[in-house]
């Protein structure tokens, strides 16, 4: 049975300006931006440690954002939805803040910017900008209860006792990764006060295929090549170009996690294994060539998947010279367009975001605010707005947070 916690007289009870509920990203980027407007912010979190998403992201580094962020990096059912918060606080507003922080940083890869040295830098400049606006923090403290307060605002029941907020900002995050806190809390919030919610997925997840129409390739784990990748269907289609990874279950790897976020139960995916071969130099290779097809497919592919792909088409061995051009163009066509159908992902313990979420037609696009809930706040990844791999979530957190702040 609950706890049953007396609500004391109410001038008894803290009131804030603000209460953000979840000290990720997105939270302490709000918290720190509010204060420093002068509101009286309350940042609360259940989980006893701070911002470990943040913590963990990037090996430890955190990808932080993006250099080439647009609203065409971000998924949702409303895709335009994402546009005003980005325009208004972008990569560079986030850069400028670990400047400030003299925080060092690099590009990794297509436009990713990581720590230089560690992801508890990030976080102990959000805290220092959260101390810099006078950001009460309660640490861990659950909140157990959330009403509307019928003067207006809303009344809190925490484990550290009631509380008063003009406005409510929820910022708990999705159902990825559990083992570090996550909870649908946010979305029964959102249930509570009547907003809709678009289903909850796991995205930036490796897929599992059913074990025997895997068996074959079960022992090429461990190889990694790099692969056109589509999934998904118009007009929620995603075509990539990354790095593969084969594992004892499946697939995985940056092509594979973008690939996720687009993918369906049922939908097959459609990988181009040759790295964008055409097809007349495929044919070409045959000219005065006297290696066996997987001796030319070991020049395109990983050794051991030139051999199963080889093996699979029962010519091995054959020389490239004593296939005909319909073949050898038939069996181009199967490895740039190999179709495969996975069973499932691997789950929200092994997901990086979470796609879906509070419905994005129910919020004011610059303020973040619930249309028919006078201020009711949502931002970051609970939202239904899914970045791409590479920092766009992050960045995601960064320009909503901001959003909110600059209207409490």
């Amino acid at each position: 049975m609950a706890r049953q916690v007396d609500r004391p007289h109410p001038h008894a009870v803290p009131a804030f300006d603000a209460a953000i509920i979840g000290a990720g990203a997105a939270g302490l980027l709000c918290a720190a931006l509010a204060g420093q407007r002068g509101r009286r912010v309350l940042l609360l979190d259940h989980w006893p440690k701070i911002a470990e998403k943040i913590r963990i992201s990037g090996g430890g580094r955190c990808n932080f954002t993006n250099l080439h962020v647009g609203v065409e990096n971000f998924l949702s059912d409303n895709p335009p939805f994402c546009r005003s918060a980005l325009a208004r606080y972008g990569p560079q507003d986030i850069i400028a803040l670990l400047r400030r922080h003299r925080i060092g940083f690099h590009e990794k890869h297509k436009g990713q910017l990581f720590c230089d040295e560690s992801a508890e830098d990030l976080i102990a400049a959000l805290l220092a900008e959260c101390a810099a606006g006078g950001v009460t923090h309660w640490q861990p403290c659950a909140v157990e209860t959330v009403e509307a307060a019928a003067t207006g605002g809303f009344r809190l029941r925490t484990t550290r006792g009631w509380i008063n907020a003009r406005s409510l900002v929820i910022a708990t995050g999705g159902l990825s990764i559990p083992q570090i806190g996550a909870s649908p809390f946010g979305y029964r919030i959102a249930e509570q006060f009547g907003l809709p919610v678009v289903p909850p997925r796991p995205a930036l997840v490796p897929l599992a295929f059913d074990p025997a129409q895997w068996a074959p390739y079960a022992d090429l784990s461990g190889v990694s090549l790099e692969v056109g990748i589509r999934a998904g269907t118009p007009p929620l289609a995603g075509s990539f170009r990354e790095d593969l990874l084969f594992t004892h279950r499946g697939l995985s790897g940056p092509a594979i996690l973008q690939a996720s976020s687009y993918w369906r139960p049922g939908e097959a995916l459609t990988i181009d294994l040759l790295d964008d071969l055409p097809e007349a130099e495929w044919l070409r290779a045959k000219q005065g060539n006297r290696r066996s097809l997987v001796g030319e497919l070991a020049t395109h592919l990983p050794h051991r998947l030139a051999q199963l792909l080889a093996a699979q088409t029962g010519s091995a061995e054959r020389r490239l010279t004593e296939f005909s051009d319909t073949t050898l163009r038939d069996l181009w066509k199967r490895w740039v367009r190999w179709s495969v159908v996975p069973s499932g992902t691997l789950g929200w313990r092994k997901a990086e975001v979470t796609a879906g979420g509070v419905d994005t037609r129910a919020l004011s696009s610059s303020t973040m605010a619930a249309s028919d809930v006078p201020g009711l706040h949502f931002i970051g990844e609970v939202v239904d707005v899914t970045g791409w791999l590479g920092g766009y979530n992050f960045q995601w957190a960064w320009s909503s947070a901001a959003a909110c702040a600059a209207a409490l």
